[in-house]
């Protein structure tokens, strides 16, 4: 695995139109990698380096970026790739990390029978959670079946926003990406390197899901 940084230049207007459509910055990493599936999973988020915006980007193979840099980036030189395999390794039982993600909490409303009122056993429309107290139980809920554990005391949101844009020109969507930061312990080493490279929740082709650590 290998995760690669690029530094954005706010100076140029595609990269400023792409901050406010992450689908900009989705068909652009799924091309300059060669994927041709809306629904590939390519982990990626927005973040910042020295308070100024970049993109984070995981991938299974070497990439290469040069012609995503060339979109959003001063230059096609401004990609830094790492290994990630080594970090993946140290992960054990019981360790304990410092964490960011951004994430899309939703919850599942079921469909109610027009008829008696009851609730349905299908699934009706996914519904976005937008109190901070809802975000922070939606991840405290679901940490263990990521292998990690959370205080509810070490760990907020820090940031949140709502995309609104139009897919392909036509579709509308409407997307909530919400950020937390705080510190985890690893509860199952294997699962938890899985949800470090598969991701967490929905959203992920619009910068979602995307989980990183530092050791303590």
């Amino acid at each position: 695995m290998y995760l690669s940084r690029i530094k954005l230049d706010t100076r140029k207007r595609a990269t400023m139109i792409a901050l406010s459509n992450p689908q900009q910055f989705h068909g652009a990493i799924e091309t300059a990698l060669g994927v041709d599936n809306e629904r590939s999973r390519t982990l990626w988020r927005l973040d910042t380096l020295d308070g100024e915006p970049c993109l984070l980007i995981l991938t299974k193979d070497i990439p290469t970026l040069s012609t995503v840099a060339e979109q959003f980036s001063c230059n096609s030189d401004m990609v830094e790739t790492k290994k990630y395999d080594a970090l993946l390794d140290r992960i054990v039982q019981g360790s304990q990390w410092r964490f960011r993600l951004t994430a899309n909490p939703t919850k599942g409303q079921r469909k109610k029978d027009r008829k008696t009122g009851e609730k349905s056993p299908e699934r009706g429309k996914v519904a976005a959670l937008i109190s901070v107290p809802q975000q922070e139980e939606w991840l405290l809920k679901r940490a263990e079946e990521y292998g990690f554990s959370l205080s509810p005391d070490a760990f907020g949101v820090t940031h949140s926003h709502t995309y609104v844009f139009h897919k392909q020109g036509r579709q509308r969507v409407t997307i909530l990406s919400v950020s937390f930061e705080g510190v985890l312990t690893v509860l199952d080493a294997e699962r938890f390197r899985q949800t470090m490279t598969e991701g967490i929740g929905r959203g992920k082709a619009y910068g979602n899901g995307l989980l990183t650590i530092v050791r303590m």
